[in-house]
């Protein structure tokens, strides 16, 4: 095996752009999510965090559950080469199961794992090549919701006659729909095959589903790993409470999503780039949210996106679901 990697950089998350977004995330007291996962420490953290809590980790039937929905995906896949291609790879577990499963039925496969941070391209480059060892793989480090030209980049090497599958997994709760959906709908082709994943509010009652999963956010691993980035910046523990609350969005979906806010209890002053930015005591910064969707509503909300769901695969806990989505 190779002692070289090469990953492709979009100018997305080029330095200037990051600097620039880290500033915008302090000032406006709302977070950017990517920077829970810029460094190698964070990435560690949220890994350890995944392979604890994550029903996809540890729960035996969601495991099953995205095995079955490649199970039965792979087979309408009929061209001789395929390109998978991994928006907020993460540690790429999912996509390893998929590149496997589209191996074993005789394709030829590719892979592109992509996210905002090179340690995450990285692992999930690794645990891909630790399952099939020749495999070719383009590393993709970009912002999705910043990027307003990912398709060249994402394609650039990758074989030209190749079918592609997108899977965009653990991704659709921490942006706002407005915001993220109308990217991924102009990245995908009709001919495309998207695999989707959302968590869900299980049970009838929407609000109710939410308590039930707020333990899922608030425990000291979550804790743990999105402090780090206040940390990091010269904040101390000391300086306020995080506290996790259920909200409806902003932006009147009808949506609902766990927020975790940190309250600050006295003042704090951080430089970033040479610049100073104030807190004040009362102040409170967003650091993370997560959306809950339903599964009857989803569709609604793809739709108005021009996306349409083939098929659906619900856990047996309601908790999570898997969507072949198709451009309509």
């Amino acid at each position: 095996m190779s002692d070289l990697a090469q990953v492709t950089v979009h100018r997305s998350q080029f330095p200037e752009r990051v600097r620039d977004d880290l500033l915008a995330s302090l000032r406006t007291r709302r977070v950017n999510h990517k920077f829970h996962y810029d460094s190698v420490k964070q990435t560690q953290k949220w890994l350890a965090l995944h392979q604890a809590l994550s029903p996809a980790r540890t729960d035996a039937a969601v495991v099953a559950l995205y095995d079955r929905a490649f199970t039965e995906t792979v087979p309408r896949i009929t061209a001789p080469q395929v390109h998978v291609i991994g928006l907020g790879c993460g540690g790429g577990q999912k996509d390893t199961r998929l590149l496997r499963q589209l191996q074993a039925a005789g394709r030829q496969v590719a892979y592109t794992p992509c996210d905002v941070s090179v340690a995450m391209t990285l692992v999930a480059r690794q645990t891909a090549r630790d399952a099939i060892p020749e495999l070719p793989c383009f590393p993709l480090v970009g912002d999705l919701a910043a990027a307003d030209n990912l398709i060249p980049a994402l394609t650039v090497s990758a074989p030209p006659t190749a079918a592609r599958v997108i899977t965009f997994f653990g991704m659709l709760p921490n942006f706002e729909p407005g915001q993220i959906l109308p990217r991924l709908a102009a990245l995908v082709r009709s001919d495309d095959t998207l695999l989707v994943s959302a968590n869900l509010a299980p049970g009838p009652d929407y609000a109710a589903g939410l308590r039930r999963i707020l333990p899922q956010y608030d425990n000291p691993l979550t804790r743990d790993w999105l402090l780090t980035f206040l940390l990091d910046l010269g904040f101390e523990r000391g300086d306020g409470e995080l506290r996790f609350t259920v909200e409806a969005d902003p932006a009147g979906s009808g949506l609902k999503r766990v927020a975790a806010r940190f309250h600050l209890t006295r003042p704090r002053e951080v430089i970033v780039a040479g610049e100073p930015v104030a807190f004040q005591s009362g102040e409170s910064i967003q650091l993370f949210f997560s959306y809950r969707h339903q599964a009857a509503s989803l569709g609604t909300l793809l739709a108005g996106y021009g996306l349409g769901i083939l098929r659906a695969w619900v856990a047996p806990s309601e908790e999570e679901g898997v969507f072949h989505v198709q451009k309509r």
